[in-house]
């Protein structure tokens, strides 16, 4: 649907009026956007009222926190209003603003004009880990780069040793093409929540299939990615290299016993269907067996952490894998890596120099365009630069600030 034509307020004339002033200006707004979309006007709550004022101050769809919403008719308004005020923003922005060529010195390029990435599947996007105690967050297992990357990303982490190795043919996974695997298991966590929500009603049901079949588009829309020829195109060779990456996992904590275990991205996958042109109109992917049970849990209990949806935007592979390494790692508090150490945890193939220049551009450009949830500053330490990562509390500013730390205080990868 075409994104309605409303002249929505300036974010600085809406931050001077009052309480009641922005209250009375979202009501009113929310009648437009539905009036526009053929939809019966529902006035809005005190609590999503409150949501949406932060919403419309900072443009992020995790002021919502749609996930936590009872209420399914009111879930649906919000993500409604929130698709049409950055749809409307964004493409003043794009089409007199921001040139182009600028959009590569953001860390997230801009969503699809007509994004609803929130009323696909599940409003929150989640990952899984490999077991209890290894989880794939605190590496990258993807390539950091688009181009064919052969052999082998090795991780020799405290407890465990973690190999990552692609097919001859089409190399290793990269970090865009991991996106389809987050689609995946965010499926498989929406299935699990209807199947338990079924069994607290009495009703019959059954466990979640482990066959995907998501249409091409379904699965463009739900990564937040425009659907033009380019992206269906892309779909099978990202698919290829998925279900032919496998990592490995070799147990070396104390004791005699050495576990390993090996498995795949994906499993099987075949095209289902395909249009007029040519292009994946349909697919069908097994869920590999260790992301099943590590989601299909008898306590209930999915091992599995949730991840904002403005990840999709992150244009930056390396800017990718800090934020999730952020989002284990800080959780809701705070984490330190020493660069050095990140530059080993990401299987990044740049000089560490290099590398270390590329972190500095992130968190610099990170003042003005943050990573979804995390401050992150570099500070000086002993051996060298060290990345801080905090959460970012309701109504805190992008950390700014620079300070001496002492080595002490930070994570080691061995």
């Amino acid at each position: 649907m075409k994104t309605p034509t409303i002249a929505f307020m300036s974010r600085k004339d809406f931050a001077e009026l009052s309480l009641y002033q922005k209250n009375d200006y979202l009501q009113d707004i929310t009648k437009q956007v539905l009036e526009l979309r053929g939809d019966a006007y529902i006035p809005l709550t005190r609590d999503a009222l409150s949501r949406l004022r932060r919403f419309y101050s900072r443009r992020s769809f995790a002021d919502l926190r749609l996930e936590e919403m009872a209420d399914d008719a009111m879930r649906d308004v919000l993500a409604k209003l929130g698709e049409n005020i950055v749809g409307k923003e964004l493409a003043k922005l794009i089409d007199s603003e921001i040139p182009p060529s600028a959009h590569a010195a953001r860390i997230k390029r801009p969503p699809p004009i007509d994004d609803d990435q929130l009323m696909f599947f599940v409003p929150t996007v989640h990952d899984a880990p490999l077991k209890d105690e290894v989880n794939l967050m605190d590496v990258a297992p993807f390539s950091l780069s688009k181009m064919k990357r052969d052999g082998i990303i090795r991780y020799e982490l405290k407890d465990c040793v973690i190999t990552v190795e692609g097919g001859a043919e089409v190399g290793i996974a990269n970090a865009y093409d991991y996106d389809i695997f987050l689609n995946m298991v965010s499926y498989l966590a929406e299935e699990m929540r209807r199947y338990r929500a079924a069994e607290k009603d009495n009703r019959r049901t059954s466990l979640p299939s482990q066959v995907y079949r998501p249409t091409a588009a379904q699965i463009l829309k739900f990564c937040r990615r425009e659907r033009g020829g380019k992206q269906y195109d892309e779909l099978e060779k990202a698919l290829d290299r998925l279900q032919a990456t496998r990592i490995k996992i070799v147990n070396v904590g104390k004791g005699s016993r050495r576990d390993a275990e090996s498995f795949p991205l994906i499993g099987r996958y075949k095209v289902v269907s395909r249009t007029a042109q040519d292009r994946i109109e349909q697919v069908e992917m097994e869920i590999p067996g260790w992301v099943y049970e590590g989601v299909v849990r008898p306590d209930g209990k999915p091992s599995i952490l949730t991840l904002n949806p403005d990840y999709f935007l992150i244009a930056k592979p390396i800017a990718k894998f800090i934020y999730r390494l952020a989002r284990k790692a800080a959780g809701q508090t705070e984490a330190f890596y020493r660069v050095e150490d990140l530059h080993y945890r990401s299987g990044s193939q740049l000089p560490l120099r290099k590398f270390r220049q590329t972190v500095t551009e992130i968190v610099n450009d990170a003042k003005s365009d943050p990573l979804p949830d995390y401050d992150i500053s570099l500070r000086d330490g002993r051996d060298g630069p060290i990345l801080y990562m905090k959460k970012r509390q309701d109504g805190d500013a992008p950390a700014q600030s620079e300070m001496i730390l002492d080595n002490s205080a930070v994570h080691h990868s061995a």
